[in-house]
């Protein structure tokens, strides 16, 4: 990992974000790739499917709309140990979920005089879950039970076809998908997958969708930026990242350890520390150096750790280090700090405090959701919940006292825009 020495530096926002250890060419290029993808979704349907998944996936002749039997082949296969994991992860993301469904309330701003504030989910989903370098059952249960929480009425999936089974979405996938009752389930993957969910795939029976949520690696996050305006989407959860803000009080071997379990996601996972201590920040790096050379994906480990996008940041002091964080906004914010103070790191997906709340926990049975911005979008940008499938929704009602009430400030106000018809259409309510 290279190191970037901001000590003895007084720097100015913008500076903080220059300094920011990004892969930006990386990103620039996969928009361009998944702009193209998309749009020959949009106009070839199940073609262009079908061409991308025997370039990409190494599949041909599959199905893509995945048969009901298949799903039920694969919950009747499934481990019994990882089922009882799936389903304790859907118990706990359910309740999480459940906290994030504002309460419908009702304002009397006078008498006859209510404005009412509801939550309306849409109507279908197209939610996303990877299956490149790895298998995520565990995106199934973080995309669909928020979505189900939230009221909505069809949820669709979408995964790629694994050339290991016989271009069948992963077997472990389809039964998560089962446990939840989702049976309108695609082999398809990446770009082209968000394409299909915006646009349809008539061919397929596959409808648009209102709202297409869901992980995955930059080709996939930047075509939801594609589609955006057509459909709904989440945020931008593309290749994972950590940055871990650490003391001289932290466990440097579990410091590496955090970092390594994230750079195995993808050759593009981004893994920084920032601390004030160079003795931690050399055990770090010694550490995570050999925790690499024996994982099991040790080569795309290696990979990432060398990328523009990782580093260790040293920096004067804990001020320092957390307008750092601030600036970098990251997806998984890990704090191992004698005194770790939440409430300072104002920009970050999910936040994970203390030795034993390691960002593995947040991936599988925390209860909190991981699919969560990336790329600084933390900043401006929330992670996927129940309230990434519901719209806000005004129901104004007035009675005539109500509307007489406020008549001539409509009229003033109408006047003032040189748009008189507004004010006209309040006054011919109070017509002779």
């Amino acid at each position: 990992m290279r190191t970037i020495d901001l000590r003895g530096r007084e720097l100015t926002a913008a500076e903080l974000l220059a300094a920011v250890p990004r892969a930006e060419a990386a990103r620039g290029l996969a928009l361009a790739t998944a702009a193209e993808i998309v749009h020959d979704v949009a106009s070839r349907g199940e073609t262009s499917l079908r061409e991308q998944a025997a370039r990409f996936d190494g599949v041909e002749g599959h199905a893509v709309r995945v048969p009901v039997e298949h799903l039920d082949e694969a919950l009747d296969g499934l481990d019994a140990t990882v089922r009882s994991a799936i389903e304790e992860s859907i118990r706990r993301v359910r309740l999480a979920s459940a906290a994030q469904v504002p309460p419908d309330r009702v304002t009397e701003l006078g008498p006859g005089a209510r404005v009412e504030q509801r939550w309306r989910p849409v109507r279908r989903v197209g939610v996303y879950v990877p299956g490149g370098k790895a298998v995520y059952p565990s995106s199934v249960v973080m995309n669909v039970v928020p979505a189900q929480v939230a009221g909505v009425t069809t949820v669709a999936l979408a995964s790629p076809p694994q050339r290991d089974h016989d271009g069948r979405v992963h077997p472990v996938i389809l039964a998560a998908a089962r446990l939840l009752g989702v049976s309108e389930v695609y082999a398809m993957g990446g770009a082209g997958a968000i394409g299909a969910f915006a646009y349809g795939v008539p061919d397929l029976g596959l409808d648009p969708v209102d709202v297409i949520s869901g992980p995955g690696n930059n080709f996939v996050a930047l075509a939801k930026r594609v589609v955006a305006g057509v459909v709904g989407t989440d945020s931008e959860a593309g290749a994972t990242e950590i940055l871990i803000v650490a003391d001289d009080s932290a466990d440097p071997e579990l410091v590496a350890a955090d970092l390594v379990s994230q750079a195995e996601h993808d050759e593009q996972a981004a893994a920084v520390l920032v601390t004030a201590s160079p003795e931690l920040a050399a055990s770090v790096a010694e550490r995570a150096a050999a925790r690499a050379s024996r994982t099991r994906h040790a080569e795309r480990v290696a990979v990432a750790l060398a990328g523009p996008q990782s580093a260790i940041v040293l920096v004067d002091d804990l001020a320092a280090a957390t307008a750092f964080s601030n600036a970098y906004a990251p997806e998984h914010l890990e704090l191992h700090l004698a005194d770790p103070r939440p409430e300072d790191f104002v920009n970050a997906g999910a936040v994970f405090v203390g030795a034993h709340t390691p960002v593995s926990l947040g991936d599988y049975l925390a209860g909190s959701n991981h699919v969560l911005p990336t790329g600084g979008q933390a900043r401006y940008a929330a992670g996927l919940g129940a309230a990434t499938f519901l719209r806000s929704q005004q129901v104004v009602s007035y009675d005539r006292d109500a509307l007489r009430e406020v008549h001539d400030g409509i009229v003033a106000l109408s006047a003032s825009e040189q748009l008189p018809a507004h004010g006209e259409a309040v006054s011919a309510r109070f017509d002779a």
